[in-house]
């Protein structure tokens, strides 16, 4: 005979199925990894049988074996790592200028009322205006040197990390704010332990979309009389229609631009392991 629970057990539905479950099944299916590589692969061996059967011609873009073998010997010269050194080093400083005002700003005008009173509006009338549209007054006042450049790449960061910084501490939960007060929280404990934490998700978007910026004003910022760095390589190749040695460029500049999304997704892992996000099925 089957007792009361074993029959309640027997009718009781099949239990949901859980993400980890449905996770576990990931070897029966087709690795990422494979997934990831093979658009680009099938993209490039495209582009390989075009030039090749002559369709695109190499005065319009040259095939991937062509810029492998430029790539090999600006590696040889020594001019890709002096390039990427110079380039860089412009980024960084760039960041790291953008960065802090940004943090500043953005902290000042979102934790404050007063402070979004004074810093908000000008930032955003500033925020419209292109920051390429700023070159000659960067030349004018900076002269042509390295500062226009990384003036440039500064401009280009501090605005989107101050709209998803300034977003992020307002769009806080307002009753987390509450419960930290009720809690006896003070409020620099207030700031430091629950607004900051909770925006930081929305910071570190920016963070990401800022370094593609970043590298987007590089381009722009060596077309001011530079002598060195990536884009002056390339504006170089344009003039005398060295489409390997552009497109050596190119994929230099997207190269580094994954490092840098790279780098904001590890410290996203780090800052934010406290926050389980789904990741996709």
């Amino acid at each position: 005979m089957t007792t009361t629970s074993e029959r309640a057990r027997a009718q009781a539905p099949p239990a949901v199925e859980t993400l980890r479950t449905v996770r576990e099944r990931g070897p029966d299916r087709v690795p990422r990894w494979l997934v990831k590589t093979a658009s680009p692969v099938v993209l490039v061996a495209l582009w390989q049988v075009l030039s090749s059967t002559g369709l695109l011609p190499r005065d319009v873009l040259a095939s991937p074996a062509t810029v492998l073998t430029t790539a090999a010997d600006m590696w040889a010269e020594g001019t890709v790592q002096s390039a990427v050194g110079v380039s860089l080093l412009r980024v960084v400083a760039g960041i790291a200028i953008g960065l802090v005002t940004a943090v500043v700003l953005a902290t000042l005008s979102g934790l404050f009322r007063r402070g979004e009173d004074v810093i908000d509006a000008p930032v955003q009338m500033l925020r419209t205006v292109p920051v390429i549209g700023l070159i000659p007054l960067l030349i004018i006042w900076f002269g042509i040197g390295e500062e226009p450049k990384i003036v440039l790449i500064a401009l280009a960061v501090t605005f989107p990390l101050y709209m998803n910084l300034f977003g992020g501490i307002r769009n806080v939960d307002a009753t987390l704010v509450e419960a930290a007060r009720t809690l006896g929280l003070g409020w620099f404990g207030q700031v430091r332990h629950v607004i900051l934490p909770s925006a930081m998700p929305q910071f570190l978007v920016g963070l990401r979309y800022s370094l593609g910026t970043a590298w987007l004003a590089l381009v722009f910022g060596e077309t001011i009389n530079a002598t060195s760095g990536i884009g002056y390589e390339m504006n170089t190749a344009r003039e005398f229609f060295q489409t390997d040695v552009i497109v050596v460029c190119l994929a230099l500049y997207a190269l580094l631009g994954l490092l840098g999304d790279g780098i904001v997704r590890l410290l996203e892992r780090g800052f934010l392991s406290w926050r389980p996000a789904f990741s996709g099925r």
